[in-house]
């Protein structure tokens, strides 16, 4: 028996990297898979029917159950289609996994509107037009598994990412919510970030990569990126498999790093310090109260460059870099 015999599973972006390699053991693990794929580039362009067509046929090949899907989650009509399609072909829906993405990278200063808005769409809004229609369904038969995807450009951050990290941090607090809103009716809802090689992490600009050398962000050795590169999509959907499996029946709200053989829990924000006062704060005691008890010993991520002249920042014990 396989840890998801029965059950019927919509995985979005699935016709190539992360979601193919779910989609592929999901099927090898007994569900029914509704393999959604508009088939675009990277940047979020053109339409071709051909990679969720593909994976369909190797699930079908391998003795599964799959049925092809080309609407696109940034449409919330889109959203509404991918899981009819999986009632309509299967009779209901247990699993949903939202590893659909495109990357438009840009400094913020230098971005468009139209490039904020596609990220947005495809990856916050995105997840919400599938979750909307699935968790109406879900809730009826006190049942169901939701995987979302969030990324540690939105969980920590990231240069030239302020479309993606925006999306996939606001995913990650999706997650927590929806987590409490579903959980009461035997739903629960967790989110994956992962470390993989795909055509998202390949697509990354040479310039951005330069500028977060020099910010000292992702600095990473030959060996480091070598092992990086190694890591492959399919790595992630163990992961997949388990937050989908009746053994997490108990698991809600948690965001996990997997990356390769890593798997990691990551922390809910809280405050890691805290300073009290009785009473409002005046200016000078906020300067020594941040300075020397929030932030001792903490550096800035991305200090100014040392030709950059700024207003106190020669002043003693006011640097952070």
């Amino acid at each position: 028996m396989g840890a998801l015999d029965g059950k019927v599973a919509v995985v979005t972006g699935s016709g190539r990297g992360i979601g193919r390699g779910i989609a592929l053991l999901y099927a090898a693990e007994g569900a029914k898979v509704i393999v959604n794929d508009p088939g675009v580039a990277v940047d979020g362009s053109g339409h071709d029917e051909g990679p969720a067509a593909q994976v369909v046929n190797e699930i079908k090949e391998a003795g599964g159950e799959a049925t092809a899907n080309f609407d696109s989650v940034a449409e919330f009509t889109g959203g509404e289609n991918i899981i009819r399609q999986a009632v309509d072909a299967y009779g209901r829906i247990d699993i949903l996994v939202n590893p659909a993405g495109i990357l438009r990278d840009r400094m913020v200063f230098n971005m468009t509107h139209q490039e904020w808005d596609d990220v947005i769409a495809v990856h916050l809004k995105g997840h919400f037009n599938t979750i909307k229609p699935a968790s109406v369904l879900m809730r009826q038969q006190r049942y169901g598994r939701i995987i979302n995807f969030s990324s540690s450009s939105g969980l920590i951050g990231n240069t030239g990412q302020a479309n993606y990290g925006a999306a996939k941090a606001g995913i990650g607090g999706l997650t927590r919510v929806l987590a409490r809103d579903l959980g009461r009716y035997g739903v629960t809802v967790n989110s994956i970030s992962p470390g993989a090689a795909t055509r998202m992490t390949q697509s990354v600009p040479d310039a951005a990569r330069e500028l977060r050398s020099q910010a000292g962000i992702s600095s990473l050795s030959s060996e480091q990126v070598s092992q990086f590169t190694r890591r492959e999509p399919e790595d992630v959907a163990p992961m997949a498999v388990f937050l989908a499996s009746d053994d997490a029946w108990n698991i809600n709200g948690e965001i996990f790093y997997v990356n390769g053989g890593h798997v990691g829990l990551t922390s809910h924000p809280i405050a890691q310090k805290t300073v009290f006062k009785e009473g409002h704060w005046e200016m000078s005691e906020l300067d020594d109260a941040v300075h020397n008890i929030l932030l001792k010993d903490k550096p800035n991520p991305a200090p100014p460059r040392d030709d950059v002249e700024l207003p106190g920042r020669d002043i003693p014990g006011k640097s952070l870099s």
